[in-house]
Protein backbone atom coordinates (compact mmCIF):
# COMPACT_ATOMS: atom_id res chain seq x y z
CA UNK A 1 0.00 0.00 0.00
CA UNK A 2 1.06 3.44 -0.46
CA UNK A 3 2.71 5.46 2.58
CA UNK A 4 1.00 8.80 2.53
CA UNK A 5 2.24 11.83 4.87
CA UNK A 6 0.88 11.44 8.21
CA UNK A 7 0.61 12.63 11.81
CA UNK A 8 0.95 10.45 15.20
CA UNK A 9 -2.25 12.53 16.43
CA UNK A 10 -3.74 11.90 12.47
CA UNK A 11 -3.13 7.91 13.45
CA UNK A 12 -4.32 7.94 16.83
CA UNK A 13 -7.63 9.37 15.24
CA UNK A 14 -7.61 6.65 12.30
CA UNK A 15 -6.68 3.80 14.66
CA UNK A 16 -9.20 4.70 17.26
CA UNK A 17 -12.10 4.86 14.81
CA UNK A 18 -11.71 1.48 13.64
CA UNK A 19 -12.63 0.47 17.67
CA UNK A 20 -16.08 1.91 17.09
CA UNK A 21 -19.19 -0.54 15.94
CA UNK A 22 -22.39 0.38 13.52
CA UNK A 23 -24.79 0.97 15.92
CA UNK A 24 -23.44 1.05 19.10
CA UNK A 25 -23.76 4.35 21.25
CA UNK A 26 -20.69 6.47 21.98
CA UNK A 27 -19.97 8.76 25.36
CA UNK A 28 -17.07 11.02 23.38
CA UNK A 29 -15.51 13.76 24.30
CA UNK A 30 -13.99 16.89 22.07
CA UNK A 31 -10.85 16.57 20.17
CA UNK A 32 -9.30 13.46 18.55
CA UNK A 33 -11.90 11.44 19.95
CA UNK A 34 -14.86 13.01 18.19
CA UNK A 35 -13.00 13.22 14.95
CA UNK A 36 -12.55 9.16 15.61
CA UNK A 37 -15.87 8.78 16.17
CA UNK A 38 -17.07 11.48 12.81
CA UNK A 39 -14.38 8.88 10.83
CA UNK A 40 -16.25 5.91 12.15
CA UNK A 41 -19.66 7.03 10.80
CA UNK A 42 -18.51 8.09 7.34
CA UNK A 43 -16.62 4.71 7.03
CA UNK A 44 -17.95 1.50 8.44
CA UNK A 45 -20.38 2.55 11.72
CA UNK A 46 -23.22 5.00 9.62
CA UNK A 47 -25.54 4.14 12.42
CA UNK A 48 -23.19 4.86 15.37
CA UNK A 49 -24.68 7.28 18.19
CA UNK A 50 -22.56 9.79 19.45
CA UNK A 51 -23.29 11.18 22.95
CA UNK A 52 -22.04 14.45 24.48
CA UNK A 53 -21.59 15.39 27.93
CA UNK A 54 -23.71 18.57 27.37
CA UNK A 55 -26.92 16.41 26.34
CA UNK A 56 -26.40 16.37 22.65
CA UNK A 57 -27.65 12.84 21.86
CA UNK A 58 -27.24 11.34 18.41
CA UNK A 59 -26.15 14.27 16.16
CA UNK A 60 -25.07 13.90 12.46
CA UNK A 61 -21.83 15.53 12.09
CA UNK A 62 -20.34 17.96 9.06
CA UNK A 63 -17.43 19.21 11.05
CA UNK A 64 -15.83 19.07 14.19
CA UNK A 65 -17.28 21.03 17.54
CA UNK A 66 -14.73 23.55 19.38
CA UNK A 67 -16.59 22.69 22.76
CA UNK A 68 -19.58 20.43 24.19
CA UNK A 69 -21.54 23.71 23.53
CA UNK A 70 -20.79 24.75 19.95
CA UNK A 71 -24.47 24.66 18.43
CA UNK A 72 -23.20 22.02 15.52
CA UNK A 73 -23.15 19.53 18.71
CA UNK A 74 -26.62 19.54 18.03
CA UNK A 75 -26.91 19.08 14.07
CA UNK A 76 -29.98 17.08 13.51
CA UNK A 77 -29.53 15.14 17.11
CA UNK A 78 -32.00 12.67 18.24
CA UNK A 79 -32.74 14.36 21.21
CA UNK A 80 -31.32 17.79 22.75
CA UNK A 81 -32.05 16.85 26.71
CA UNK A 82 -29.43 18.09 29.80
CA UNK A 83 -25.86 16.89 31.43
CA UNK A 84 -27.57 15.60 34.35
CA UNK A 85 -29.86 12.88 31.81
CA UNK A 86 -27.13 12.01 29.68
CA UNK A 87 -24.82 10.90 32.55
CA UNK A 88 -27.82 9.09 34.74
CA UNK A 89 -28.32 7.26 31.21
CA UNK A 90 -24.60 6.53 31.27
CA UNK A 91 -25.01 4.95 34.96
CA UNK A 92 -27.92 3.25 34.10
CA UNK A 93 -25.60 1.19 31.11
CA UNK A 94 -27.20 2.46 28.28
CA UNK A 95 -24.05 3.42 26.21
CA UNK A 96 -21.65 0.89 25.01
CA UNK A 97 -18.57 2.55 24.39
CA UNK A 98 -16.58 5.48 25.97
CA UNK A 99 -13.50 7.00 25.12
CA UNK A 100 -11.25 8.75 27.74
CA UNK A 101 -7.64 10.45 28.25
CA UNK A 102 -5.24 10.26 30.97
CA UNK A 103 -1.75 11.53 32.66
CA UNK A 104 -1.50 7.61 33.66
CA UNK A 105 -2.36 4.38 32.90
CA UNK A 106 -0.95 0.92 34.65
CA UNK A 107 -1.00 -2.73 33.11
CA UNK A 108 -4.32 -3.14 34.45
CA UNK A 109 -6.56 -0.15 32.53
CA UNK A 110 -6.45 1.42 35.63
CA UNK A 111 -5.88 5.62 34.88
CA UNK A 112 -4.73 8.43 36.95
CA UNK A 113 -6.03 12.36 35.83
CA UNK A 114 -6.07 12.94 39.91
CA UNK A 115 -2.71 14.35 40.40
CA UNK A 116 1.42 13.25 39.89
CA UNK A 117 3.54 12.57 43.27
CA UNK A 118 6.59 12.33 42.33
CA UNK A 119 8.96 11.74 45.57
CA UNK A 120 5.40 13.53 47.60
CA UNK A 121 1.97 12.28 48.00
CA UNK A 122 -1.86 13.37 47.42
CA UNK A 123 -1.80 16.85 49.40
CA UNK A 124 1.75 18.22 47.80
CA UNK A 125 2.19 16.26 44.64
CA UNK A 126 4.33 17.32 42.09
CA UNK A 127 1.78 17.77 39.13
CA UNK A 128 -2.10 18.67 40.34
CA UNK A 129 -4.32 17.43 37.39
CA UNK A 130 -8.18 18.45 36.37
CA UNK A 131 -9.31 15.60 38.60
CA UNK A 132 -12.08 13.39 37.18
CA UNK A 133 -14.93 15.10 35.27
CA UNK A 134 -16.53 12.35 33.88
CA UNK A 135 -13.67 9.92 33.75
CA UNK A 136 -14.80 7.51 36.13
CA UNK A 137 -18.86 7.06 35.27
CA UNK A 138 -17.20 6.31 31.78
CA UNK A 139 -15.02 3.74 33.41
CA UNK A 140 -17.45 2.73 35.70
CA UNK A 141 -20.18 2.27 33.70
CA UNK A 142 -19.62 2.37 30.09
CA UNK A 143 -20.07 -1.22 28.49
CA UNK A 144 -16.35 -0.28 27.74
CA UNK A 145 -13.67 1.94 27.40
CA UNK A 146 -10.87 2.90 24.61
CA UNK A 147 -8.03 4.73 26.15
CA UNK A 148 -6.22 7.07 24.16
CA UNK A 149 -2.75 8.30 25.44
CA UNK A 150 0.77 8.58 23.76
CA UNK A 151 3.12 5.99 24.62
CA UNK A 152 5.68 7.49 27.22
CA UNK A 153 7.38 5.72 30.23
CA UNK A 154 6.23 8.07 32.80
CA UNK A 155 2.61 7.58 31.41
CA UNK A 156 2.73 4.01 30.82
CA UNK A 157 3.38 3.04 34.77
CA UNK A 158 3.58 0.01 37.08
CA UNK A 159 0.93 1.98 39.19
CA UNK A 160 -0.76 4.98 39.03
CA UNK A 161 -0.46 7.06 41.37
CA UNK A 162 -3.82 8.07 41.99
CA UNK A 163 -6.53 5.58 41.14
CA UNK A 164 -8.93 8.27 39.30
CA UNK A 165 -10.76 5.71 37.02
CA UNK A 166 -10.95 2.10 37.62
CA UNK A 167 -9.75 0.00 34.59
CA UNK A 168 -9.60 -3.71 35.68
CA UNK A 169 -8.58 -3.10 39.66
CA UNK A 170 -5.87 -5.47 40.55
CA UNK A 171 -6.33 -7.66 37.79
CA UNK A 172 -8.38 -10.03 39.57
CA UNK A 173 -11.43 -11.87 36.90
CA UNK A 174 -14.22 -10.45 39.59
CA UNK A 175 -12.67 -7.16 41.08
CA UNK A 176 -14.73 -4.76 39.22
CA UNK A 177 -17.59 -7.24 40.05
CA UNK A 178 -16.79 -6.96 43.64
CA UNK A 179 -16.52 -3.43 43.00
CA UNK A 180 -20.03 -2.44 42.09
CA UNK A 181 -19.20 -1.62 38.35
CA UNK A 182 -21.66 -1.87 35.67
CA UNK A 183 -19.46 -1.59 32.82
CA UNK A 184 -16.85 -4.24 31.13
CA UNK A 185 -13.63 -2.43 31.80
CA UNK A 186 -10.97 -1.16 28.93
CA UNK A 187 -11.33 -2.61 25.87
CA UNK A 188 -8.42 -0.94 23.83
CA UNK A 189 -5.49 1.61 24.29
CA UNK A 190 -4.57 3.75 21.56
CA UNK A 191 -1.10 5.52 21.19
CA UNK A 192 0.65 7.27 18.59
CA UNK A 193 3.36 4.50 18.63
CA UNK A 194 1.07 1.01 19.10
CA UNK A 195 -2.31 -0.22 19.56
CA UNK A 196 -2.47 -2.69 22.71
CA UNK A 197 -5.32 -4.74 24.15
CA UNK A 198 -6.22 -6.50 26.98
CA UNK A 199 -5.84 -10.57 28.01
CA UNK A 200 -9.40 -12.09 28.74
CA UNK A 201 -8.51 -13.90 31.86
CA UNK A 202 -5.68 -12.02 33.22
CA UNK A 203 -7.17 -8.83 32.32
CA UNK A 204 -3.39 -7.24 31.34
CA UNK A 205 -2.63 -5.23 28.86
CA UNK A 206 -0.57 -6.54 25.68
CA UNK A 207 1.00 -5.25 22.91
CA UNK A 208 -1.26 -5.99 19.69
CA UNK A 209 -0.20 -3.72 16.70
CA UNK A 210 3.00 -1.89 16.14
CA UNK A 211 2.35 1.27 13.75
CA UNK A 212 4.67 1.25 10.37
CA UNK A 213 8.35 2.47 11.62
CA UNK A 214 7.92 1.73 15.31
CA UNK A 215 9.87 -1.26 16.51
CA UNK A 216 8.63 -3.68 19.10
CA UNK A 217 11.75 -2.37 21.03
CA UNK A 218 11.04 0.85 21.25
CA UNK A 219 7.54 0.12 22.62
CA UNK A 220 8.80 -1.87 25.33
CA UNK A 221 11.22 0.55 26.18
CA UNK A 222 8.40 3.27 27.10
CA UNK A 223 6.69 0.95 28.76
CA UNK A 224 7.03 0.77 32.98
CA UNK A 225 6.28 -3.26 33.19
CA UNK A 226 6.93 -6.30 31.49
CA UNK A 227 5.14 -5.99 28.70
CA UNK A 228 3.23 -8.82 27.23
CA UNK A 229 3.54 -9.52 23.57
CA UNK A 230 0.79 -11.02 21.17
CA UNK A 231 2.05 -14.23 19.62
CA UNK A 232 0.68 -13.02 16.39
CA UNK A 233 2.31 -9.27 16.49
CA UNK A 234 0.82 -7.41 14.12
CA UNK A 235 1.72 -4.03 11.83
CA UNK A 236 -0.66 -1.74 10.88
CA UNK A 237 -1.39 -0.82 7.62
CA UNK A 238 -0.10 2.65 6.27
CA UNK A 239 -3.35 5.50 6.69
CA UNK A 240 -4.70 5.78 2.75
CA UNK A 241 -5.81 8.95 1.55
CA UNK A 242 -9.47 8.28 1.63
CA UNK A 243 -8.94 8.35 5.54
CA UNK A 244 -6.23 11.22 5.91
CA UNK A 245 -9.12 13.58 3.42
CA UNK A 246 -11.67 12.37 5.37
CA UNK A 247 -10.22 13.36 8.70
CA UNK A 248 -8.36 16.34 7.25
CA UNK A 249 -12.14 17.77 6.09
CA UNK A 250 -13.79 17.31 9.33
CA UNK A 251 -10.85 19.96 11.16
CA UNK A 252 -9.64 21.93 8.31
CA UNK A 253 -7.58 24.75 10.31
CA UNK A 254 -6.12 21.88 12.27
CA UNK A 255 -7.15 23.17 14.88
CA UNK A 256 -8.13 19.89 17.17
CA UNK A 257 -5.01 17.87 15.17
CA UNK A 258 -2.67 20.59 15.25
CA UNK A 259 -2.96 21.75 18.63
CA UNK A 260 -2.35 25.48 20.87
CA UNK A 261 -0.57 26.94 17.93
CA UNK A 262 -3.22 26.63 15.30
CA UNK A 263 -5.94 28.22 17.50
CA UNK A 264 -3.43 30.72 18.89
CA UNK A 265 -3.43 32.14 14.44
CA UNK A 266 -7.14 31.52 14.73
CA UNK A 267 -7.43 34.16 17.76
CA UNK A 268 -5.10 36.56 16.29
CA UNK A 269 -6.73 36.95 13.48
CA UNK A 270 -10.12 37.60 14.73
CA UNK A 271 -13.84 37.19 14.40
CA UNK A 272 -14.64 36.81 10.79
CA UNK A 273 -11.80 34.45 10.27
CA UNK A 274 -13.56 32.13 12.60
CA UNK A 275 -16.53 32.44 11.36
CA UNK A 276 -14.37 31.48 7.77
CA UNK A 277 -13.54 28.99 9.45
CA UNK A 278 -17.07 27.46 10.97
CA UNK A 279 -18.03 27.73 7.67
CA UNK A 280 -15.36 25.74 5.50
CA UNK A 281 -15.36 23.11 8.60
CA UNK A 282 -19.81 22.85 7.87
CA UNK A 283 -18.77 22.33 4.23
CA UNK A 284 -16.24 20.27 4.47
CA UNK A 285 -17.79 17.00 4.00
Amino acid sequence: MEEHSYTPSEMMAIMTCKEFKDWEIAFVGIGIPLIAGILAKRFHAPNLSIVYESGCIGPEKFRMDFNVGDSSAADYALSLTSEWRVFADLQCGFYDVGVLGAAQIDRFGNLNTTAIFGAKDYYTPLVRLPGSGGGNDIGSSAGRVVVMMRLEKHRFVEKVDHLTTPGFLDGSPSARQKAGLLGHGPSAVVTDKALFYYHAETREMYLDTLYPGITLEEVKGSVGWELKVADNLKTAPYPTEEELQALRSIDPANLIMGGAAEREKIARAGIDAYVNLILKCANGR
